[in-house]
């Protein structure tokens, strides 16, 4: 890799476009309206307005595989299984979606029934070849998947991750097939994308890959050819794992960026955070659209086990908590006459009604809320470079408060309350319900919306320190420029814990670590920059789910592995199982599959702390902010003007380009060497420094 640390990394949400630029000089930020007809238009833009230099490496935070699934406008895509597994999808876990309801739609299915092949062949759970796999029935089935208007092909074969050579066959008939009669196919083998046991849950990964990957693959094309243009040759792209892939390796497993911009800014935290001495951190990024929200107990926590659309995705990716509550969220009554807020979003066209984009019909927004409120200055939104339109706010908000026969601030009041209530409720899912008490942890607000609802949600949770962010606006570009690239790899084994050793271990691991070495060789890594990172999957016998377990590398030593002993991982699920379910038991446990994460680091720049300053912070400008029921005078403070040491106390509104931050009476603030923010609750005596 180049050794050259400049960098640019791009986030599309479903109202703003965020870009940082990273540099050895330091960073810039730009934010602007997302061009929902053509997103790679603002990322273009926004390339030109930081005038990036070609040579940068550019990292892509993208929703277009999540919005293709969530909206089901992917490919037309095909299923083939074994003969008798053709209703796998239909039946999944035969789980209810409503226990008590008698009769409900069916669900929306990314591979329709007519579009389902079955091809007779049987591979036992060894390995063995029971029954072969006639061609010719291979090459019928493909035809009738093509003829009814396939436009992309998932293969999922009973045990095929013992034994792939059955699926490698029908995607090369496939392959051929569509070479014949001159018709795109992306082909996606679930012995490729998930070599892991349970079928169902294998199929519908490798259903959600082949539904996702052209749109995806069209979107990069496009996307690649204008940075060619600018004369960038490399593109990569963030998985929901928190690592990035490069651009082609994205096509071809298009499933593992279904939570890509989510993954980016949680990256960008714990960074954050790491540089500025915390590591057990809440956070939650509030952006135009929704709140995305995890918890950090000392590390980044990851699971297998998500779900998109209702469809499990079984592949690596952050575990993030997902509500409908964004500055964008649209206000509205119910049928009984109560004020709801969400999930619905004004997104950038037309967007909250003070952005003067939607005329007379402009929704009553959160945004729309906090500007009547006072929360938002007017001339100071987006930097300056967009001045927002409280009249337009107040016009959007009279038909819904007069329908509910109360003022415009009251109706404002409880928009934000029930928008902080909705954030609420999912930080609680991730902590109090997961066994964490949110008092021991510190809250990280981002995204442009975050820290304007931030130290009211602390309050709530009765948390007592909250870091906000230099650039918490852009956070999850941040976090794309500090990103890994990064591959995962698996294989189901099924062994009794109890007869592994050492060596059985590192038959398993050999061939992951052989295939990532080659792949991240062939990115451009070199071997001082490849890092590796085994796990296991352990379960007591006779569970159905399992808990991964991380390792080291694999010793040459033998007397070196300890840590691969029976004993030695039986007592890590103990202590794992106590942890996630509350208690653990002495038992027969299995290693039921071995992991591998392959990691290509990127060159990282050094961020030195800063002197303190001895000048007092300067506002520079005065509002008033209501809370509870009456408007308080309140200092503005420029976010660029802050310097480290400086106190802030409120009631008190900080702005900058890509965010504002509020700070109600009863909290005091101090800026670290760093730059960031961190606010504590105080008694209200402390002095302001204003």
């Amino acid at each position: 890799m180049d050794s050259e640390l400049c960098s640019v990394g791009v986030d599309i949400g479903g109202t703003f476009t965020d870009l940082v630029y990273r540099t050895a000089q330091g960073l810039r930020v730009h934010k602007l309206l997302t061009t929902r007809q053509d997103e790679s238009l603002a990322f273009l833009q926004g390339l030109d307005a930081l005038e990036v230099a070609a040579q940068a490496q550019v990292a892509h935070g993208t929703t277009v595989a999540t919005n293709a699934l969530l909206e089901h406008r992917g490919a037309r895509t095909a299923l083939i299984v074994t003969a008798g597994f053709g209703d796998i999808l239909t039946i999944g876990r035969q789980a209810r979606p409503a226990l008590y309801r008698l009769s409900f739609a069916p669900r929306f299915c990314p591979a329709p029934e007519e579009l389902t092949g079955e091809v007779a062949e049987r591979v036992l759970p060894t390995g063995e070849i029971l029954l072969a796999l006639d061609p010719a029935e291979a090459r019928r089935v493909v035809e009738e998947c093509l003829q009814r208007g396939a436009e992309s092909l998932a293969v999922c074969l009973l045990f095929s991750f013992a034994n792939p050579q059955h699926e490698q066959m029908i995607g090369e008939i496939a392959a051929q097939c569509a070479r014949e009669r001159q018709r795109s196919l992306f082909v996606s083998l679930s012995s490729e994308i998930l070599p892991e046991y349970r079928e169902f849950e294998r199929a519908s990964t490798t259903v959600l890959n082949a539904y996702v990957a052209p749109i995806l693959g069209r979107y990069l094309e496009n996307l690649e050819q204008g940075l060619l243009r600018r004369g960038h040759r490399s593109l990569w792209v963030m998985q929901s794992s928190g690592g990035i892939l490069s651009a082609n390796a994205a096509r071809r497993e298009a499933v593992r960026s279904l939570l890509s911009g989510p993954a980016a800014g949680v990256t960008g935290a714990f960074h954050t955070a790491r540089q500025a001495g915390f590591d057990h951190l809440i956070t939650f990024d509030m952006g135009g659209t929704s709140t995305d929200v995890s918890l950090l107990d000392g590390a980044i926590r990851r699971t297998s086990e998500g779900s998109v659309e209702g469809w499990p995705a079984r592949t690596p990716m952050m575990d993030i908590h997902t509500v409908g509550a964004g500055g964008g969220s649209i206000a509205w009554v119910d049928s009984g006459g109560a004020l709801r807020v969400g999930p619905q979003s004004a997104g950038s066209q037309p967007g909250p009604a003070c952005y003067g984009r939607g005329g007379s019909e402009a929704p009553f927004t959160v945004t729309d809320a906090n500007l009547l409120l006072g929360r938002l200055h007017p001339d100071y939104f987006l930097g300056g470079r967009m001045r927002l339109d409280r009249a337009a706010a107040q016009r959007s908000a009279a038909p819904l408060a007069d329908r509910l026969g109360m003022s415009q601030l009251a109706l404002a009041r409880g928009v934000i309350r029930i928008a902080n209530a909705h954030i609420e409720q999912a930080l609680r899912v991730i902590s109090v319900e997961r066994g964490f008490d949110p008092r021991a942890f510190t809250l990280l607000p981002f995204g442009g919306a975050g820290p304007m609802h931030a130290l009211d949600l602390a309050a709530a949770l009765h948390i007592r320190q909250v870091l906000i962010p230099r650039y918490p606006g852009v956070l999850s570009a941040l976090g794309l420029t500090l990103a890994d690239y990064v591959k995962d790899y698996s294989q189901t084994v099924m062994w009794p814990l109890a007869q592994t050793d050492l060596g059985l271990f590192r038959q398993a691991f050999a061939p992951l670590l052989q295939r990532a070495a080659h792949d991240l060789a062939q990115e451009g890594f070199q071997p001082a920059e490849i890092h590796f990172e085994p796990a296991v999957d352990l379960r007591y016998k006779g569970q159905s789910f399992e808990l991964t377990i991380a390792l080291e590398v694999l010793p040459e030593d033998s007397s070196a592995g300890a840590i691969y002993q029976p004993a030695a991982l039986a007592a890590r699920l103990f202590a794992a199982h106590q942890q996630r379910y509350g208690y653990a038991v002495t038992q027969a446990v299995e290693v039921v599959t071995v992991r591998l994460a392959g990691r290509g680091l990127r060159p990282q720049a050094e961020e030195s702390a800063l002197p303190a300053s001895h000048a007092a912070a300067k506002a520079a400008a005065h509002t008033e902010i209501l809370f509870d029921d009456h408007f308080l005078p309140a200092a503005v403070y420029a976010r660029e003007h802050l310097q480290p040491g400086h106190k802030l106390q409120g009631a008190a509104m900080i702005v900058q380009e890509d965010a504002t931050s509020i700070i109600p009476p009863g909290w005091s603030g101090q800026v670290d060497e760093r730059l960031n923010l961190i606010f504590r609750p105080t008694n209200g005596t402390e002095a302001a420094d204003a």
